[in-house]
């Protein structure tokens, strides 16, 4: 029996060491199977592999030992139970997110409805190589949004009333990169908001809700985590508009279609062809 591999991996069957055996991984968008998927899991699981799971670094699950012969009854006994084989290969590949503000007390944005827009989006969309995003609620960056070629971090930036203010010195003392300086003396405060990562640790510390401010969206660029360890990027503002944020992921993927070598990482290609050019592009659309 033939065999294509190469069509195989990017329909989401992952070829093991043995003969004929494959590893199926499942679609996951920010890690959500409902209860009701998982038991179709199961049940393929106990039926075609070995009666058990593995879940992946990126949220999902695969089903090892799946038998070649097989996968045509697994994919519809997947189907059959509203579960979708994942994919693999140069795409765009499992989008992930924290629980974020629908559920964490420190989620800042709507991490998981923003993860199935992204899905929906450019889920699966065909590219010189994988792309990975993630997104993560709040700056404690449970999804360590830095690793993926674009991350999304909810962020919110600070806004100081002086009326509410008791000049406690509690934000200056919380506040990470020393952008808060309060004067407790003289009653003065000043806020570098050039140096701000838009934590919000100020507004959550500040006892008289002296601090209020806007949520949205921090991305960065050009994370990488394998064979080659890269920090993805920061060089934008804080963004409020989710229509810029889709603005700038259409820039961002065509750039990388449009000067990436087959096979090169978003962050290889961005060293070699120069971020400069990068940002410039980017920040056209701001």
């Amino acid at each position: 029996m033939a065999v294509d591999y190469k069509e195989l991996k990017k329909g989401g069957f992952m070829r093991q060491r043995q003969k004929d055996r494959f590893s199926m991984r499942l679609k996951s968008v920010g890690g959500h199977f409902t209860a009701a998927q998982l038991a179709t899991v199961q049940q393929v699981a106990e039926k075609f592999g070995q009666g058990y799971v593995h879940l992946t670094s990126r949220q999902g699950i695969e089903i090892p030992f799946i038998n070649v012969q097989d996968i045509d009854d697994v994919k519809k006994a997947l189907k059959a139970g509203g579960v979708e084989v994942g994919v693999c290969g140069p795409r765009v590949r499992t989008i992930t997110a924290c629980q974020g503000a629908a559920v964490c007390p420190s989620g800042l944005i709507d991490t998981v409805k923003l993860a199935n827009e992204f899905d929906k989006r450019y889920g699966g969309r065909e590219l010189p190589h994988k792309f990975k995003f993630g997104f993560t609620g709040c700056h404690n960056n449970c999804l360590k949004t830095e690793e993926n070629d674009m991350g999304i971090k909810g962020g919110v930036r600070p806004e100081w009333k002086s009326d509410a203010c008791i000049y406690c010195g509690v934000c200056g003392a919380v506040c990470p990169e020393k952008a808060i300086e309060v004067d407790k003396g003289g009653k003065k405060l000043t806020l570098a908001l050039e140096k701000c990562v838009y934590c919000g640790k100020c507004i959550k510390s500040c006892p008289t809700d002296a601090w209020t401010g806007e949520n949205g969206f921090v991305v960065s660029f050009g994370g990488l985590y394998g064979n080659r360890i890269a920090v993805g990027r920061h060089f934008l503002p804080i963004i409020f508009d989710e229509e810029k944020l889709y603005e700038i992921v259409d820039v961002a993927l065509k750039f990388f279609e449009d000067n990436a070598k087959p096979s090169e990482r978003f962050a290889n290609c961005l060293d070699r062809v120069g971020w400069e050019k990068f940002e410039q592009a980017v920040e056209e659309v701001l």
